[in-house]
């Protein structure tokens, strides 16, 4: 995508990393296509070169002549994303940034930047690079309302050469009408969906099936509109797809919903039970997992339909104590899910729960993602019922327990789990690499700990 004409524009997108130890790699298991990146080059006008960096694998050059530096931050990539854009812009270089965290929290993202998006970028990016074309730029560009996703298609071309896992990452449809408190996406989308038209999704799936065994319809919530869904389940069925996503527990009791799911290829589904106690799910505003008979009726259901299930806990709630974990753990093991993560509650700033936790005087930083005495896995909050380090350790051990050998054996028998060959067969690697992911991400910088820059705000 490079041109030999000096007078085309040029725009380099950067994927953030997390952080890095010095003088090691960055952590190599789970290295997805990021489309973000993807979907900021398809809106980006086709006579400005683009080129790609993902910070996880490459180092950035950062001498490489650019007119434009693109980042999109997410809360747990906000320092790192700011030492980039200082490097970019301690060159004469300006930095764009949008994403989770530019929503979340404008005022400060636009310190570190010379120009932010709030919200999605469908309508605001042209104007973006026509402004900074003309050396005219905007501090801030503000989406308004939800974009239509029509025609809202990734550039997979900036990913050639690089080396992901060979699964092909969908978008169908974009946030969630629930408000679990917990939940980014409910205050960055309002609690609203938008889909993509089905004829869109289709032609893009045409065109990487061939390369990607497995498709991750990257929904925050597959299943939020169910009418939709459902439509949707019945235009994959001839395609003879296998996929995964992200549904909630409600949909389980729609029986129809479930043969859908079945003959449309889902291999797999990631469901936010997050906690067996009610009394938390009533403060997470998540009481609908306990409807129409609960979680073991759901499973039942789910089960009939061989549909394997990768199920999330989070514990750090005020009703959880130390025998919440053991609970949960037993729990996962004897209904045999195919994955399970447990992780310990976050609160993301502009979330109900951020706000709730501020107000009661119980958080422990004023903002985790930038403290230098914070790193990932570290518990940002006081919990009611034990220490934050007793809660760290406590999510650690459970998740030891849940990818020990014997576990990994014995749910490798359970009849949905070996229904499929291929899903079968990957169920070895994929709980080979969550058990030796148990803490291989306990106590990972945020940030490059070996950076010795100063951030450079953006009004200096």
């Amino acid at each position: 995508m490079k041109s030999s004409s000096r007078s085309r524009f040029r725009l380099t997108l950067v994927h953030p990393c997390i952080g890095r130890k010095p003088g090691q790699d960055y952590i190599k298991t789970w290295q997805m296509e990021p489309l973000p990146p993807a979907l900021i080059a398809a809106l980006t006008p086709r006579d400005v070169d683009v080129r790609f960096y993902d910070d996880r694998m490459e180092l950035i050059p950062f001498d490489e002549p650019t007119d434009l530096v693109a980042l999109s931050i997410e809360t747990y990539t906000a320092k790192r994303c700011y030492q980039i854009a200082s490097e970019y812009r301690r060159r004469g270089v300006p930095v764009v940034m949008g994403g989770f965290h530019a929503t979340l929290i404008p005022e400060e993202v636009e310190r570190y930047a010379d120009a932010i998006v709030v919200g999605e970028a469908e309508t605001v990016w042209a104007e973006v690079i026509d402004d900074f074309r003309h050396g005219m730029p905007k501090k801030r560009y503000t989406a308004q309302g939800r974009p239509s996703l029509e025609h809202s298609r990734p550039d997979r071309s900036i990913f050639r050469g690089k080396r992901y896992l060979p699964i092909g990452l969908v978008e169908a449809g974009r946030g969630c009408h629930f408000r679990c408190e917990f939940c980014a996406v409910q205050t960055v989308f309002n609690r609203t969906q938008t889909r993509r038209p089905t004829g869109d999704i289709l032609n893009e799936l045409a065109q990487i099936r061939d390369q990607k065994k497995l498709i991750f319809f990257v929904d925050d919530n597959i299943t939020s509109n169910m009418r939709q869904a459902k439509e949707f389940f019945r235009a994959l069925k001839p395609l003879n797809l296998r996929w995964v996503s992200q549904a909630s527990i409600n949909a389980a009791h729609d029986e129809e919903f479930l043969s859908l799911l079945r003959e449309s290829g889902c291999q797999g589904v990631l469901i936010g039970f997050e906690s067996l106690n009610p009394e938390n799910l009533r403060t997470m505003d998540k009481g609908f997992n306990t409807m129409k008979g609960g979680y073991e009726r759901a499973l039942a259901n789910l089960r009939r339909h061989d549909i394997r299930l990768y199920v999330t806990f989070v514990f750090g709630y005020d009703a959880d104590t130390p025998e919440s974990f053991d609970h949960s753990v037993d729990f996962a093991k004897r209904h045999a899910f195919y994955i399970t993560a447990f992780n310990h509650l976050t609160p993301f700033p502009g979330t109900p729960l951020y706000q709730r936790l501020q107000d009661e005087g119980r958080l422990l930083y004023d903002a985790w993602w930038l403290d230098d005495a914070y790193s990932y896995n570290m518990i940002p909050f006081q919990p009611r019922n034990m220490s934050p380090e007793e809660l760290q350790r406590r999510c650690v051990g459970a998740r030891a327990s849940f990818y020990s050998r014997r576990s990994i054996l014995r749910r490798s028998l359970d009849p949905v789990n070996r229904s499929d060959f291929f899903m079968w067969r990957n169920f070895f690697l994929i709980n080979g690499l969550h058990r030796a992911d148990v803490s291989l991400r306990d106590f990972y910088p945020l940030g490059d700990a070996a950076w010795r820059g100063e951030l450079i705000p953006a009004d200096a």
